[in-house]
């Protein structure tokens, strides 16, 4: 069996079955392809981690890509994306085209039941990223500081420049103490190689710089709406740090001001997202298909994803065969520490606004929201299953 194939088949099962979100993914790839399968050590795999989650962009989806570019080159990589995103984004296109089928069911019930499992499912994510990437004072501060600037400062580019605050307080304020260089044994650099020249490497990093220099350009209010809407989730894509959950901010910022998808819709797709194994960025699917909709909607699916995904790829190309030295710069590492805690201000300030000022909007919807948030905290159940309760609930109701 080709050794691409064999990736697609391993990715396409995890695709099915990946429910819980990144961390849970990450533990699933673990205990397939290390525990099962040997395709690397532990040690090669707790490196290859580190790197995505120091990256911007997807860290499982990433973590995929890279385990894929390892095992056979290209289209091994390729093959682990598609395997592991087919399933969701399928899934997501079938929703959005029966809500596009049927446009009232955005005012039933159980979009609301949605919008309020969202409320319970952010604030997760925002206080499990506090506890890993803003556990300190000096980083809790950076993290609320980040949260008010895009709350008093609502600019398509605060986002952005919460992010650069972040780098330059990581920089010249945090402490540098952990950022001590790990040594790597000679079988575990060994293991980390990927099946790509340096050349290659360096023509992605080049190929990504130049969609990110040309992003203001496809911005531009001249430009077709479809480039406008694409450079959308190209940027998204490109700045999404601290997991998948990052993505709503970024998105809901580029494409509801400008009325090309309605709030509901988009809290509809978010809450989608969370019922479907796979990779968060998936949301991609439902919003190209709400996007272009008619027979223009699966295409428009299709190009929302790749653009949404294209930076993760190429990043994850071009960085992986320069990591054992890139790994031991201290200057990088303090800098991501600052843009991490930003990060979660970032979803902090999302989790205001819109997602709880448009959930949670009576004494019922607070009630559903903390009885769902204790669920997923308190009694660890899987984000789908809280997400589909409230669905129903929201429906009876």
């Amino acid at each position: 069996m080709p050794r691409s194939w064999d990736v697609f088949r391993q990715f396409l099962l995890l695709g099915c079955t990946s429910f819980g979100g990144p961390v849970a993914h990450l533990g699933y790839f673990r205990e397939r392809f290390v525990a099962r399968q040997g395709w690397l050590t532990d040690a090669a795999y707790a490196d290859l981690v580190a790197l995505c989650q120091l990256l911007p962009g997807p860290a499982s989806s990433q973590v995929g890509i890279g385990l894929g570019l390892m095992r056979a080159g290209w289209l091994g990589g390729l093959a682990a994306w598609i395997g592991f995103t087919l399933p969701s984004a399928l899934l997501l296109i079938i929703s959005a085209a029966l809500l596009a089928a049927h446009p009232d069911w955005l005012g039933g019930g159980w979009l609301q039941g949605l919008k309020v499992a969202a409320v319970a499912v952010v604030s997760q994510a925002v206080l499990g990223m506090q506890r890993k990437l803003a556990p300190d004072r000096a980083r809790a501060s950076l993290m609320v500081a980040a949260a008010a600037l895009v709350l008093l400062l609502p600019v398509p580019w605060v986002q952005v420049l919460a992010l650069l605050l972040g780098a330059g307080l990581g920089l010249t304020v945090l402490d540098p103490a952990d950022d001590q260089p790990r040594d790597l044994d000679q079988a575990h650099h060994a293991q980390l190689r990927v099946p790509i020249g340096r050349g290659a490497a360096l023509l992605m990093l080049v190929a990504l710089g130049g969609l990110l220099l040309a992003l203001p350009w496809l911005n531009a209010s001249a430009r077709p709406v479809l480039v406008q809407q694409l450079a959308s989730f190209l940027q998204a894509g490109a700045l999404v740090f601290g997991g998948g959950h990052v993505v709503l901010p970024l998105l809901e910022q580029s494409l509801v001001p400008p009325g090309w998808i309605s709030l509901d819709q988009f809290l509809a797709g978010y809450g989608a997202a969370q019922a479907v194994p796979g990779p968060m960025f998936s949301l991609a699917a439902f919003l190209g298909f709400d996007l272009q909709g008619g027979l223009h909607g699966v295409s428009g699916a299709l190009l929302a994803l790749l653009a949404l995904f294209l930076p993760a790829f190429l990043l994850i190309g071009g960085v992986l065969p320069f990591w054992s030295e890139l790994g031991r710069l201290a200057t990088m590492r303090r800098a991501l520490r600052g843009i991490n805690a930003a990060v979660v201000g970032i979803l902090l300030a999302a989790l205001f606004q819109p997602v709880w000022q448009v959930g949670i909007r009576s004494s019922a919807d607070f009630s559903l929201g903390v009885a769902a948030f204790l669920l997923l905290v308190a009694w660890r159940q899987p984000a789908w299953r809280v997400v589909l309760l409230c669905g129903l609930i929201g429906f009876r109701l």
